[in-house]
């Protein structure tokens, strides 16, 4: 078996490993189920890629995020690794191609989204795939008590059983202890799902069951995170970029707030676009490919930015309007300073704000008498009739049914969201359809035609040698990957493929991407409408745990926002940053007499015994800050009640 790290040198050009990376590969190479929680930006697929490809088989990759699993299969195929990938959207032909060419070629890397593991089709070929690995992206989503719960998930648990010798590896960013158990109980063999929270377990020693469980600190010794109480976001905003100089995310809220805010930071000579899930593929591509190479300094954006975008140079992450949870900021904010350089994550925010939040679990957890009328709504803008539709998609246009059946925004996007949890259908705002390709010629015809056509001969050849099967049937193909190999504009090769499909020497269907529904029920009358109220009354309930854990986070004037970060996602040992507004804030009140005597006493104790070094002196004074340490420490020393040495050591006199 070829060692990990001449695999990372390989493929990767990487000498070494970031921290827990290759603890977490040899877990997986031993053969345990393994969950690795490493926050944004800590390489967390390299942490299956590399065991996948020094064993025998297919490593199933599942994964929520169509765009992520695009980018990863370009990725992989520009380093010379088969990959292919099933999403929602595809033809029942178009995925029986792929799981063919998959199952009878040297492929290591399959994609999956979750709501294909259990169908018929995925189920006949499973056998034959020679999986090796089971990857388990995004784990949070499979906990109803995390903060992105996505049944489809559940059933990763069933897939467990048919293949249940094949190790998993379980990967997350954010995951508070609750969770993590939540993530190893359902994800192990034959688990049985409950609607109710886990029972406490102690998973501090890295073993919970049969799992090996490695966590990298939640702390960013580079990253300084602020809150502030503002009248104008604006201003502050402005303020924050004339004083932090490079590249910056703004998030807020809705799609027309990104448009305003960027609007006004242009006025004020900023550089700035906006960037949300309502834009075409092709603008939200270009805007983002602005900002990645610096051409725009600010993008602001919706949370539907930055998921897989690996720009390490941003030094702001600025959120204009409050997220709805610890998670989701600490994801967010940590975009920031990934290149281990000073970074501000500064979060805005009003009373309004505050009160809007706390408001927010009604919005979010609709009433049984809500959801009925929308899921009626929906019916009849599909024009369904009773008793059809289960397994049909349709276009849909968020905007438009609003117009029509005048429901609040945000209530119908929390309904489809609760109707996807209880399994009546899946609701994708943007749904990424590959572009597809295959020759429909002879090889006679097609020499002949490359004789009589030589410009397009080397996208032919490009073609026949990147994509497996083209020959014999369509598969998906990357616009964008042609261009790389061929030195071109992508809208060039778009181009030449129109061409050869209009001179019938190939079929080509470009990329899909807009909003689709899929049932996966029969339409019934809105009083059959069954949703378990007891479940949705469960998982408001955390909701509002982790949102009153949330509002305090903001509001609080005195704790390390780092470490109050960290201890949620069960990080005891984080210490105080030194550099949040908090923090910062400390250090600038005097020392009391209180205080004083407090720390003297403390000191004097601590090196009571034997000699301790001052820096050891200063990790034990948790929750104090240096300058005041530093400050008693001057005046007992002044006072030859202790002595510090030359090389650091305190000693009491």
């Amino acid at each position: 078996m070829q060692q990990p790290v001449d695999i990372l040198k390989e493929y990767w050009g990487f000498d070494s490993f970031r921290p827990l990376q290759e603890d977490i590969i040899r877990s997986v190479l031993d053969g345990h189920d393994t969950l690795a929680l490493l926050p944004t930006g800590g390489g967390k697929s390299v942490c299956y890629q590399v065991p996948a490809l020094a064993m025998d088989g297919l490593c199933l990759v599942i994964s929520p995020l169509i765009a992520l699993m695009k980018d990863q299969v370009e990725g992989l195929r520009s380093k010379s690794i088969t990959a292919y990938a099933i999403y929602s959207g595809m033809t029942r032909r178009e995925v029986i191609n792929t799981l063919k060419v998959a199952g009878g070629s040297n492929c290591k890397f399959l994609y999956v989204s979750p709501e294909r593991l259990e169908t018929n089709l995925f189920k006949e070929f499973l056998p034959g795939l020679g999986v090796s690995l089971i990857a388990v992206d995004e784990a949070h989503c499979i906990s109803q008590w995390g903060y992105d719960f996505r049944p489809v998930y559940l059933r990763i648990a069933a897939l467990r059983d048919e293949l249940p010798d094949i190790p998993v590896l379980a990967l997350t960013a954010s995951a508070t202890p609750d969770v993590q158990v939540d993530i190893m109980d359902r994800l192990t063999v034959s688990a049985v799902v409950t609607k109710t929270m886990p029972v406490a377990a102690d998973i501090s020693k890295g073993e919970y069951k049969n799992w090996k469980i490695f966590r990298q600190s939640f702390e960013r010794p580079n990253l300084s995170y602020s809150c502030f109480r503002v009248e104008s976001k604006i201003n502050k905003i402005l303020d924050v970029l004339n004083n932090v100089p490079g590249s910056s995310i703004v998030y807020c809220r809705s799609r027309r707030r990104c448009r305003e805010m960027s609007e006004l930071l242009q006025l004020h000579g900023i550089s700035s676009n906006y960037y949300h899930a309502g834009l075409s593929r092709e603008e939200r591509d270009a805007r983002q490919e602005s900002w990645i190479k610096d051409e725009t300094r600010v993008i602001v954006c919706t949370n539907a930015f930055g998921m897989g975008i690996d720009k390490p140079a941003v030094r702001s992450v600025i959120h204009a309007d409050l997220p709805d949870c610890a998670e989701s900021y600490y994801q967010e904010a940590g975009r920031a300073g990934r290149d281990g350089k000073k970074s501000y994550a500064v979060l805005l925010y009003g009373d309004k704000d505050l009160q809007e939040l706390k408001e927010s679990a009604d919005t979010r957890f609709p009433d049984e008498a809500e959801i009925k009328s929308i899921y009626q709504s929906l019916a009849n803008y599909l024009q369904l009739p009773s008793g059809e539709g289960a397994g049909r998609s349709f276009d849909f246009e968020i905007s438009d049914f609003i117009q029509k059946f005048k429901h609040p925004v945000q209530t119908v996007l929390y309904v489809l969201r609760l109707l996807e949890q209880e399994g009546w259908m899946a609701f994708n705002e943007q749904v990424y359809v590959p572009a597809m390709a295959g020759f429909t010629t002879n090889k006679d015809e097609l020499y002949r035609f490359e004789a009589e056509h030589p410009a397009l001969e080397p996208m032919i050849k490009s073609m026949l040698r990147t994509y497996e099967g083209i020959f014999d049937q369509s598969v998906p193909i990357m616009e964008k990957q042609l261009a790389g190999l061929m030195r071109m504009d992508e809208s060039e090769v778009k181009l030449q493929l129109t061409e050869l499909a209009s001179l019938r020497l190939i079929e080509y269907h470009p990329l899909e991407d807009h909003p689709r529904i899929l049932l996966l029920r029969n339409r019934v009358r809105p009083e059959e409408l069954k949703v378990d109220m007891q479940a949705v009354a469960h998982r408001k309930e955390n909701y509002e745990k982790r949102l009153r854990y949330f509002i305090e986070y903001i509001t609080d004037k005195q704790s390390c926002r780092s470490q109050r970060l960290s201890l949620y996602f069960g990080d005891e040992k984080a210490a105080p940053c030194g550099q949040c507004d908090n923090c910062l804030a400390q250090k600038k009140l005097p020392l009391s007499k209180e205080e004083f005597d407090m720390l003297a006493l403390k000191i004097t104790g601590l090196v009571a015994e034997h000699p301790v070094s001052s820096k050891d002196l200063l990790i034990q004074l948790t929750g104090i800050s240096k300058e005041k340490a530093w400050q008693v420490i001057e005046f007992l020393q002044a006072e030859q009640k202790i002595t510090v040495s030359s090389d650091g050591l305190v000693t009491k006199n």
